[in-house]
């Protein structure tokens, strides 16, 4: 699967657009309170384990975004946008969301 943040992939024909695809991930804040208790692993001004946890969510969120678009037959994910929000009540979650648009190539 070719996903990608461009609207179109060099050398490729796009036949046919399945719709828009997406894929959501949220961090807990107990993931924070358990991030900020081990941030002793700060490397050069950087949270390793933070930046993982982030990383993790979103490859979560990419990989429930490929998974839609393959049930709708697609072989790839142009114009994809990731975006990161706080939900919750007083922000205490955080939300990856990976969106694209599913499309048949030639």
């Amino acid at each position: 699967m070719v996903v990608t943040t461009t609207p179109s992939i060099e050398g490729r024909r796009i036949l046919s657009y399945h719709g828009l695809v997406s894929g959501q991930a949220i961090l807990g804040a107990n993931v924070f309170r358990d991030l900020f208790a081990s941030i002793r692993d700060f490397v050069g001004g950087r949270a390793g384990a933070y930046e993982n946890v982030l990383r993790d969510a979103r490859e979560t969120a990419i990989g429930e975004m490929i998974a839609e678009a393959e049930r709708l037959g697609a072989h790839a994910v142009v114009g994809v946008d990731l975006d990161y929000e706080t939900v919750g009540q007083n922000g205490s979650m955080l939300m990856v969301t990976a969106t694209g648009t599913a499309v048949r190539l030639g």
